[in-house]
């Protein structure tokens, strides 16, 4: 009778065991993220003075490290298709080519993550982001010019390891020349409420993101000897 109580106890305890490290484990988030992104883009300048028109197609990937569940670092690049008319002459259509490189800080409004014991986090979060970057574009890419990219979108954790994620994010860049045609500049004062007349490309993308390098285990017994 004594032996079978003893097995009871080793089995509940080993079960018990399996649990906890079970939670741990699960309660430890993916630090990385790599991810790919598509969708639409337009151009706010002097050849295109209202967001929507115009639209073309945006593509890209990105690297995201996780500081906690809120707060993220993002490196990011797209390429984009950007085109409009020209004001004295709307039979004339043009169009330009651009790689867009840019750092972002995000914050997310709530915990984002999969852990059904902690009411905190959720699957779905709002977030913002701000940061800086640097476009390319004219003859070969050959002309480069900085801009401050800015936004909002919503993170959806649908799976483990797997998010799917929406952005509208602007670019406000520090010039006036993204359309690369001889001659336009500012001249014909189109850039609509851009107060600082300076060129504007924005994207609407719909992205997937595959999450890994899972947060190290913290040893307890080793912070508390030392």
């Amino acid at each position: 009778m004594l032996e079978r109580n003893y097995r009871k106890y080793i089995v509940v305890l080993i079960s018990v065991l399996g649990l906890a490290m079970g939670v741990s484990a699960h309660s430890r988030p993916y630090k990385w993220e790599l991810g790919l992104q598509g969708g639409c883009g337009y151009y706010v300048g002097d050849a295109s003075p209202h967001i929507f028109k115009n639209v073309r197609e945006v593509y890209g990937g990105h690297v995201r490290y996780k500081f906690d569940r809120r707060w993220a670092l993002q490196l990011k690049g797209l390429h984009q298709v950007i085109r409009g008319t020209l004001p004295e002459d709307k039979s004339f259509v043009w169009s330009n080519k651009l790689v867009n490189l840019d750092v972002v800080a995000e914050f997310n409004f709530f915990r984002l993550g999969k852990m059904e014991y902690d009411s905190r986090v959720k699957p779905i979060s709002p977030y913002i982001f701000l940061g800086v970057g640097v476009g390319l574009y004219g003859l070969n890419y050959g002309t480069a010019a900085a801009y401050l990219p800015f936004g909002i979108g919503v993170k959806w954790e649908f799976a483990p390891r797997w998010q799917l994620q929406f952005a509208w994010q602007h670019n406000l860049y520090f010039a006036d020349n993204l359309e690369n045609v001889e001659g336009l500049g500012n001249t014909y004062n189109l850039n609509g409420s851009n107060f600082l007349n300076c060129d504007l490309t924005g994207q609407m993308m719909l992205g997937i993101v595959f999450e890994f390098g899972r947060e190290k285990k913290i040893c307890r017994y080793c912070l508390y000897s030392e």
